[in-house]
């Protein structure tokens, strides 16, 4: 079963009761629930939100992630449990050991993955994906030579060619601000899904930052980046340019609806979080030496 996405926007006072998150909003004197087993992530988005500890516990211990929002309303901050494996220390000892040219290849797939996606999704806009195909084949172990920010570079080119001062930056125009929230929204669902595989999030195969917990679920996100890009693509098509810096309700509610976006993955279609599952699943069988192939999506079928 697909778990569901949370977005507390409003005071609300969030407990436990009987297994069952209870969000209790003062301002409308009522109560809503929904069992804590069925949550897979919860956004906390307004300086007055309260949640008790018992409550965090239980989302831990469900395996939930929680991210709670800064006063611009962008994702700050992240909890995840420190382990649900029941085999986490021998995993994360084969996970520490990983060798350098394993790394370097699984981050050759992942780079690979990405860009065949960007094309897929600039063919189905009608524009030029030639030289995103042949990048694709250009990729060495490790990506030594950048190929994945000389793709970058046309992609995001290409993608806004109806907005030519449009620049990919964090913290650059909108519709950056879109993209960043669709971002921390998948990378939530990666280092959920890392965990129940055994992985420890903050140890990469590419990414290395000692202020950084979650380098590897900046590593394999990856690929899933394009489906927040299409989203936001697909708005921006149907509504316009957004000039607003600070995201409206509709915006959220588009890209907080991600989790449940459909992925093919090996031909099989299936909603984006059961899908990071798979790939994250697959990432742990290459530390073990099971295989040597991280199963990521693809972003439209062949």
């Amino acid at each position: 079963m697909i778990k569901k996405t949370l977005y507390f926007g409003n005071p609300v006072h969030l407990k436990l009761r009987q297994a069952q998150l209870i969000a209790s909003y003062l301002e409308e004197n009522s109560e809503r629930s929904v069992s804590v087993e069925d949550i897979g992530l919860a956004i906390l988005d307004h300086p007055q939100i309260t949640i008790t500890h018992g409550l965090m516990n239980a989302l831990i211990d469900n395996n939930a992630a929680v991210l709670w929002c800064d006063s611009h309303h962008l994702p700050n901050g992240m909890m995840l449990p420190m382990s649900t494996n029941q085999v986490f220390t021998k995993k994360l000892q084969i996970q520490l050991e990983v060798t350098e040219p394993l790394k370097k290849q699984m981050w050759k797939q992942t780079i690979q993955a990405k860009i065949r996606n960007q094309a897929m999704l600039l063919e189905r806009l009608g524009k030029d994906a030639g030289l995103l195909y042949a990048l694709i084949e250009k990729v060495t172990s490790g990506d030594t030579t950048n190929i994945e920010g000389q793709a970058a570079a046309w992609y995001w080119k290409k993608l806004f060619e109806f907005d030519e001062t449009f620049r990919r930056k964090r913290f650059g125009v909108p519709p950056n601000n879109m993209l960043n929230y669709g971002y921390a929204i998948i990378r939530a669902v990666a280092a959920r899904s890392l965990v129940a595989s055994g992985c420890l999030p903050a140890v990469g195969i590419h990414h290395r930052n000692q202020y950084n917990a979650f380098c590897l679920a900046d590593d394999i996100m990856e690929p899933y980046r394009i489906y927040c890009d299409v989203a936001v693509i697909d708005y921006l098509c149907e509504h316009g340019a957004i000039e607003n810096e600070i995201l409206q309700a509709e915006h959220k509610k588009l890209l907080l609806q991600l989790p449940a976006c459909d992925v093919i993955i090996d031909d099989e279609k299936s909603p984006l979080m059961v899908a990071m599952q798979r790939t994250t699943a697959s990432v742990m069988k290459c530390f073990e030496g099971e295989t040597r192939k991280i199963q990521y999506p693809l972003l439209y079928a062949k």
